[in-house]
C-alpha cells in the first residue's frame, strides 16, 4: 500500500535530520562553501533564516528532506540541499521525486518562477532531477585557493563597492557577456565590487563570505583579459576572512577564458557542476463566464436612446 507524508520540518525531526544529513547532497555552492548547511541545529529548526524553507517527505516509510532558499526580490528560488543522497543508479527514487515536486510547489507559492540547483553530473541525483523536469541551462567549474595569504597581483586596479546606482551598468554588462538563456539566472549578490574603464562598468565581482570560505562570482568583459587576475585578487582581498579560509571562484562554461588567470594565481579546479532549472507554472485565474441568456437579456448602454433609424434617413435619388 502506497503512503506519503509531506510537511515542513519540526523540532521533533531534529534527530532524523542529523542522521539524514550525514549523507546529504549540497546543491547551492555559495551557501555550501561558505556556511554550515549540513549540521542542523535547534535554532535553525525553530528560527530558520529568512527565506530558507525545509521540507520532509516520507514515502512508504522512507524519509527524505530538502531545503530551498526563496528571496522576495529574486524570481529564482535555489535548492540548498537534499538528504540523503541516492546511493546507486537504479535505486528506487520515488521519495526524491515527490520531494522535488514539493520543493517546486513551495517555491511557486512564495512567488518564484524557477527552481535552480547546482548538481554534479556524475551523481545519481542528476538523472532523477531530469525525470522531475529539470533541464541543464549552464555548466560551471568551481576553482579553489587553499587558505593562506593571497598572491599579490602584478597590476593594481581600483574597485568600487557596488551601489544601487551601479545596477543598470551591471545588468548591461551581464547582458553583453552572458548567453541569453542564462541571463534569467542572474545573481548579482548582496555585496560586490565594480571595475570601471572610461566611466563604464566592464567588470563586476559578487563576493559572499562565511565561516568556512569566500565565494566569488565574477562577471568580466573579455576586454579585461589582462587585468582579470588583478580584479579577482582585489575583490577577494576585500573579504575579511580571505586569508583564513579557502577562496572559491565560480566560472561558467562561457567564461573559460578566466581559467588561465586562475591557474596563474595558484587556483586549482575543484569540481564541475551542471546548473539545472525547473520552471514553475504560474497560477492562472480563470474567468467567470455568465450564462448566455444573461448576456442576451442585457441592454447595451448605447441602445438607451436612438436618435434616428435607417428608415428615417432620406432616400438618395
Amino acid at each position: 500500500m502506497f503512503t506519503r507524508e509531506l510537511r515542513a520540518v519540526k523540532l521533533r525531526d531534529l534527530p532524523l535530520l542529523r542522521r539524514l544529513m550525514d549523507n546529504g547532497c549540497i546543491l547551492n555552492s555559495e551557501l555550501g562553501l561558505t556556511c554550515d548547511v549540513i549540521t542542523p541545529h535547534v535554532s535553525g529548526v525553530l528560527l530558520p533564516k529568512r527565506g530558507l524553507y525545509t521540507l520532509l517527505v516520507r514515502v512508504n516509510g522512507l524519509a527524505v528532506v530538502g531545503q530551498i532558499r526563496v528571496r522576495p526580490d529574486d524570481p529564482n528560488a535555489h535548492m540548498v540541499f537534499i538528504a540523503p543522497r541516492i546511493e546507486t543508479e537504479g535505486d528506487e527514487d520515488t521519495a526524491w521525486l515527490h520531494l522535488l515536486d514539493a520543493m517546486a510547489q513551495e517555491a511557486g507559492r512564495r512567488g518564484a518562477h524557477t527552481l535552480t540547483a547546482e548538481v554534479d553530473e556524475s551523481s545519481t541525483l542528476f538523472e532523477t532531477m531530469r525525470i522531475a523536469g529539470f533541464a541543464i541551462y549552464a555548466r560551471q567549474e568551481i576553482w579553489r585557493y587553499e587558505a593562506g595569504a593571497l598572491p599579490p597581483p602584478q597590476d593594481v586596479v581600483e574597485l568600487d563597492e557596488m551601489t544601487s546606482a551601479d545596477k543598470v551598468g551591471i545588468q548591461s554588462l551581464h547582458a553583453q557577456t552572458t548567453p541569453r538563456m542564462v541571463q534569467q539566472l542572474a545573481d548579482f549578490g548582496a555585496r560586490g565590487y565594480v571595475y570601471r574603464e572610461n566611466e563604464r562598468i566592464v567588470g563586476y565581482v559578487a563576493v559572499s563570505e562565511g565561516k568556512y570560505g569566500v565565494y566569488l562570482m565574477p562577471c568580466l568583459h573579455p576586454d579585461t583579459y589582462k587585468r582579470a587576475p588583478a580584479i579577482l585578487m582585489a575583490a577577494a582581498a576585500r573579504a575579511n576572512r580571505a586569508a583564513k579560509v579557502p577562496v572559491y571562484v565560480r566560472v561558467r562554461r562561457y567564461q573559460e577564458w578566466l581559467e588561465n588567470a586562475l591557474t596563474g594565481l595558484g587556483f586549482e579546479s575543484w569540481t564541475q557542476q551542471a546548473v539545472m532549472v525547473r520552471h514553475i507554472a504560474a497560477g492562472i485565474r480563470h474567468a467567470a463566464f455568465a450564462p448566455l441568456t444573461h448576456a442576451l437579456d442585457a441592454k447595451p448602454a448605447s441602445a438607451g436612446r436612438v436618435t434616428e433609424s435607417i428608415m428615417d434617413l432620406p432616400k438618395q435619388e
